[in-house]
């Protein structure tokens, strides 16, 4: 009841305050000297506030919403999913001199063998207007002389629930770099002792940047899938800054022949 109380007095001054100002401002051009010049100082003071709050307002208002799962997916997909790094907030938002093994929150980490870590791994704010994701993942790279770097993603168990040869799996994602460089996907599917690989090169001059690995191909046993993750595989990442945008997953059933 306190609540309500206090909303319906605060709608009232704020309804009270507006109509005091509209009346000022329709006074002013009648006004005597000495008060327009008291009222004016009151309105810039006013005006100042005003223009605070709304810098902040439209700023923050513009933002992608933390914890946005809102992408596009294909019509007939039985699952999909972006994983927490580009959902919301880290406890840890970033890794400095990256060792050869590193995870950043609980889903994402880093593999490479270079002797030399000069690699960081940081969790960033996206502020673009065509994000749909709130955050992102910035990769800098500075002097790199080893075999392999890699970004290994772990998807929940969901999907690999009732996961079959039939299904198509989706991969999409934003990507900006400082200077061109090829990136490699990989989808690994454990089932039982086995492992199946598939392995793809992102279109990384296409408008839309996605890949979709067909499981027909492979000698998936549908009744022991336990576990699935996607490697993302740099070539060539030396003195390089990778952003990754966005990255989402999806599934669907292909159609029938």
């Amino acid at each position: 009841m306190a609540r309500q109380w206090g909303g319906w007095m605060r709608q009232a001054l704020q309804a009270a305050a507006l109509r005091r100002w509209s009346r000022l401002a329709g006074a002013a051009a009648e006004m005597p000297l000495p008060e327009l010049r008291r009222q004016r100082r009151a309105a810039r003071r006013l005006r100042s506030r005003l223009d605070e709050l709304l810098h902040v307002a439209e700023a923050r208002l513009a933002l992608p919403l933390i914890g946005n799962q809102a992408f596009p997916r294909p019509a007939d997909a039985d699952w999909s999913w972006r994983p927490e790094l580009w959902r919301g907030p880290l406890p840890q938002p970033g890794i400095a001199s990256v060792p050869e093994k590193a995870q950043l929150g609980a889903e994402v980490t880093l593999f490479h063998d270079c002797p030399r870590t000069e690699l960081t791994l940081r969790q960033i704010r996206n502020l673009r207007e065509a994000d749909l994701a709130p955050f992102g993942l910035r990769l800098d790279v500075f002097r790199f002389c080893g075999s392999y770097l890699s970004l290994a993603v772990e998807l929940p168990q969901e999907a690999c629930a009732g996961l079959g040869r039939r299904h198509l799996v989706r991969v999409e994602t934003i990507v900006e770099m400082e200077k061109p460089l090829e990136i490699f996907t990989r989808l690994n599917i454990r089932h039982g002792p086995n492992v199946e690989q598939i392995v793809r090169e992102l279109p990384l001059n296409a408008e839309e940047i996605n890949v979709e690995f067909d499981l027909a191909y492979t000698r998936l046993n549908e009744k022991r899938v336990d576990g699935m993750w996607l490697d993302l595989i740099f070539e060539g990442p030396e003195m390089n800054e990778v952003i990754l945008r966005d990255l989402t997953f999806s599934r669907r059933p292909r159609a029938e022949l």
